[in-house]
């Protein structure tokens, strides 16, 4: 609770919280600053970190925590949005991040006509399964 007071003494803009089964830990924080708390689930428990995001997402009146996606997905996304927070009052972050999401609107792009002309690309989606788990493809 120390650090979320202290946080914006500090010169911190945004805080980036993650956590993962009963994950409280957003909430917590959000409960103690008044900066932007993005909260990121993560995948650690036997229920693929839903419980994370349920926990995570369910934030009482007042306990305001932006909730991404679980797992890398969902950190990734947590970076771009502190971003886009930090880009509305610096102009150099925010043309790096036009930047980036160019880039990546090209990269799908790109593995779109790929699939289209019936090759194979590496990666068609983040989401990778752990040996044996249901939905694994052999």
């Amino acid at each position: 609770a120390r650090l979320a007071r202290e946080a914006e003494k500090q010169g911190i803009d945004v805080i980036i919280a993650g956590a993962g089964a009963a994950a409280h830990l957003a909430g917590v924080i959000a409960a103690h600053t008044v900066l932007p708390v993005i909260g990121v689930p993560i995948n650690s428990s036997p229920l693929q970190g839903f419980d994370a995001l349920f926990s995570t997402v369910q934030m009482p009146p007042g306990i305001p925590v932006a909730t991404m996606a679980v797992g890398k997905a969902g950190a990734k996304n947590a970076a771009i949005f502190t971003a886009e927070i930090l880009g509305r009052k610096d102009a150099k972050i925010a043309r790096k991040l036009k930047d980036y999401k160019k880039k990546m609107a090209e990269e799908v792009e790109k593995k779109a006509k790929a699939l289209s002309k019936g090759q194979s690309i590496k990666k068609l989606s983040p989401r990778r399964f752990a040996p044996g788990e249901k939905g694994q493809s052999s």
